[in-house]
């Protein structure tokens, strides 16, 4: 099983994703978006390919101090073994973008992911290694909004990406490890009293309960509609062809922090179970490559 988070923003949901995981033993992907490691005084240095300078669809971090708790949890958890990604830096639809386009966006990425601590006031506390970590780790992107187009995949293969994580399938299914670079596609998953297809991500969820509309009091039956869902689609491969099960998340809670409560109960009672590994994408793919396809 494969959990990524998109944005990887909101300082006390990192907290709470890695409490979660020191708790069940899970490893996560967090496709972390670039202008949160910068504020709005710093926009300027970031400009969207079509865009105006200093524009984000997601705005940036409030300020330096909020810039810094982030650095100190993005590294505390590259430390512990989840994995960091790429999830672009303005939240724009790129799926019209040109191949070139798209190298400008991951470029900027780079460079304020290599420059974040300086930025932020505090270069003087960048760990040994971030540099490297920054030159080297991020493998594996995923597309706002899974917006995607031939542009981006002719780019990340120029830029190095290993993996894309931005495709949907009808199921889960095993990642196209002949596609360059590989293919991990979120599924569409059963859920609701019909069984209607959805895609394993918790906006899309937020969507079907209500209509992208907050509903906290009604926070209790959409935990348990997900947790059904994610039970059952679980339930269904492993019992059946063993297919790794990947789930999406926003560092938002949504609908009074449903989905996130179905989240940490569905991890707990599953991560420990006989023949299943709760693993990064960037795992999932060296198990995988390596001819080791025993956990679901």
């Amino acid at each position: 099983m494969i959990v990524s988070f998109d944005g990887a923003h909101d300082n006390a949901l990192w907290e709470r994703s890695l409490a979660m995981a020191r708790r069940t033993g899970a490893t996560f992907t967090y496709f972390l978006g670039c202008t949160f490691l910068m504020t709005r005084a710093d926009a300027a240095s970031y400009q969207a390919p079509g865009e105006k300078q200093g524009a984000s669809n997601v705005g940036f971090a409030p300020d330096h101090a909020d810039v810094r708790a982030r650095l100190g949890h993005i590294w505390e958890a590259y430390r512990a073994g989840h994995e960091i990604g790429s999830h672009g830096c303005g939240h724009f639809d790129g799926s019209a973008w040109t191949a070139r386009q798209w190298q400008e966006e991951f470029s900027q990425f780079d460079a304020a992911l290599k420059r974040a601590w300086t930025v932020s006031g505090n270069g003087g506390s960048e760990p040994a290694g971030w540099q490297d970590f920054a030159t080297t780790a991020i493998r594996g992107f995923r597309a706002p909004y899974l917006a995607t187009g031939p542009g981006l995949f002719e780019a990340l293969a120029r830029h190095g990406f290993a993996y894309d994580a931005s495709t949907v399938s009808d199921g889960p299914e095993t990642p196209r490890l002949g596609a360059k670079p590989v293919r991990f596609s979120l599924p569409m998953i059963a859920e609701g009293p019909k069984n209607r297809p959805v895609i394993a991500m918790d906006y899309n969820f937020f969507a079907r309960h209500s209509g992208a509309k907050e509903r906290p009091e009604d926070a209790a039956a959409f935990r348990e509609r997900t947790l059904k869902a994610l039970r059952s689609a679980l339930e269904r491969e492993y019992q059946g062809s063993r297919q790794p099960l990947q789930i999406g998340y926003h560092f938002v809670e949504m609908n009074g922090g449903a989905y996130w409560d179905a989240l940490d109960i569905f991890l707990e009672e599953s991560c420990g179970k006989a023949e299943i590994a709760c693993v990064s994408h960037a795992e999932a793919l060296r198990r995988l490559a390596a001819g080791d396809d025993s956990p679901s």
